[in-house]
């Protein structure tokens, strides 16, 4: 049954960077490896942290240590011919409005969507996997910048609610829990939700999407009681929609 993901589409989006406990990507070693293959040229897409020198560093001393040759957006002298000339784009985490901003600003949104509906394979981690939804509407991010739209890559036709935390019962705050501020989303919006706990990440391929990871999901859908998955376990029928053609 279709999702609304283009069957070349392969996608794995990553709720955390960092597990409590081990380094940068060590939890999501195994699936990129796997979900990579023998892709030989990565283009990192740093945008959502303000160094992004540092934060290039990072990731390329990362991948180099999984064998990849990694070639970072903010170095290129065009950005959107990196784009063309990359094996797979990794789209790392930090500020969401910050990221997206400055994909309208190097004009990086349609050609990363051209380049995915080829089948170039995209990771997406915490912000990286909020651009890769219809919006970044679900985003916990604060909106220390302002992208001219909250419209973003439409890769997948499901929102992402990266780093999903559980009600605390025995928690004294009294603020809005993820939950809560999900389901007013849903009181605006039809676009089925995806509450991503850390250490849990969705591979989409070949029209189906699958939950991977250590933790599980939640399934948001408006009008209906939130949906528990293990990983192991398929989306597809839950998280049906139109992505962005």
């Amino acid at each position: 049954m279709s999702t609304g993901v283009g069957r070349a589409r392969r996608l794995l989006l990553i709720s955390n960077s960092t597990l409590y406990g081990s380094g940068y990507l060590d939890h999501a070693e195994e699936e990129i490896r796997r979900f990579l293959g023998h892709a030989a040229r990565v283009l990192f897409v740093p945008f959502a942290l303000y160094d992004r020198d540092v934060y290039a560093k990072l990731a390329r001393d990362r991948f180099g240590a999984m064998g990849y040759r990694l070639d970072s957006a903010h170095e290129a002298r065009d950005a959107a011919g990196a784009v063309a000339e990359a094996d797979a784009v990794f789209v790392g985490g930090g500020n969401t409005f910050r990221l997206l901003k400055s994909l309208y600003d190097y004009d990086l949104v349609a050609p990363i969507r051209r380049r995915v509906n080829e089948g170039m394979p995209y990771i997406g981690s915490s912000a990286g996997s909020n651009v890769a939804c219809p919006t970044i509407k679900t985003t916990k991010d604060m909106p220390i910048v302002q992208p001219p739209s909250f419209d973003a890559l439409g890769l997948v036709p499901f929102q992402i609610s990266p780093h999903y935390l559980d009600p605390d019962p025995n928690s004294t705050h009294m603020g809005e829990t993820q939950e809560e501020r999900i389901r007013q989303f849903l009181e605006e919006n039809a676009t089925p939700v995806v509450g991503l706990r850390e250490g849990a990440m969705l591979r989409v391929e070949a029209g189906s999407v699958e939950l991977r990871g250590r933790s599980g999901a939640r399934i948001f859908r408006g009008g209906r009681e939130p949906v528990e998955l293990v990983p192991g376990a398929r989306l597809d029928t839950m998280v049906e929609g139109e992505a962005v053609a």
